[in-house]
């Protein structure tokens, strides 16, 4: 069997292992995803990368247009875009929401960019507050630590409610 004919199961709680099989065994793509939330997912992968490597959003975020497998949505194009206009604002105001004790630099990677996303939400798009925070605490429950869901819940809702109209 070549390693290309090598079809693997995610391993539970290890996302990064698989389980290898001599049977292939199909992956489905996230279907549960609706397509913003799609597009949040591959923001938050921009952003992970570019703040990992120490780049530049919109350069990076035009790599993955270029790429064009799997193509960029739109909707990803203009949180990054928006992200990238307004970072020091959006930092600002998470670390504002933080408690005393807590600072941005102690947030885990994934939930600082998901905060950032959701942020950028609230205060410059047309989306819901309610349903970026679930989007929010969707995707850490997915990606992130076991505290990260009711860390970002909280420091959201602290947001939502300081939001200048």
């Amino acid at each position: 069997m070549s390693e290309s004919e090598i079809v693997g199961t995610p391993v539970p709680g290890r996302p990064d292992l698989l389980k290898i099989s001599a049977e292939p065994v199909p992956v489905v793509p996230n279907a549960h995803h609706s397509t913003r939330t799609k597009a949040r997912k591959k923001a938050l992968d921009i952003l992970f990368e570019a703040e990992l490597r120490d780049r530049d959003l919109v350069t990076t975020l035009d790599e993955y247009i270029a790429l064009g497998e799997p193509p960029v949505r739109e909707f990803t194009s203009q949180i990054i875009r928006g992200i990238d206009e307004h970072m020091g604002e959006i930092d600002q105001r998470i670390a504002e929401c933080c408690s005393a004790d807590w600072t941005m630099e102690r947030m885990p990677r994934v939930d600082r960019n998901l905060a950032r996303i959701a942020i950028w939400e609230i205060d410059h798009s047309e989306t819901a507050d309610a349903a970026v925070v679930s989007e929010a605490v969707a995707l850490a429950t997915e990606f992130s630590t076991d505290d990260s869901a009711g860390f970002l819940n909280g420091l959201l809702a602290t947001a939502m409610r300081t939001k200048q109209a």
